[in-house]
């Protein structure tokens, strides 16, 4: 089951980094485009695949973060049980 969801959030960083390069790629090709007569249209544009990809950029860190880690709430939850058995201790 473990490998399981290993191999789910390998295909998912795949699939996000896939479109990381999409994006890329369609902004380099504007902002060619935009170097060759200014555009504001080509401009926003190019704002909004900025945006696109810096939210692609979280979501890659986070899903390898809960790759290497474990899942958030599994954490949190052994942190809460180790800082109750070093105050009983």
């Amino acid at each position: 089951m473990g490998m399981r969801a290993v191999e789910t959030a390998m295909r998912t960083l795949d699939e996000i980094h896939e479109e990381i390069e999409r994006l890329s790629e369609e902004r380099t090709e504007l902002w060619h485009r935009l170097s060759d007569q200014h555009d504001p249209e080509v401009r926003a544009e190019i704002h909004e695949i900025d945006t696109q990809l810096d939210r692609l950029w979280d979501e890659h860190r986070a899903v390898r973060a809960r790759v290497r880690f474990g899942d958030r709430e599994k954490i949190v939850a052994r942190a809460r049980v180790e800082e109750r058995l070093e105050r009983a201790a």
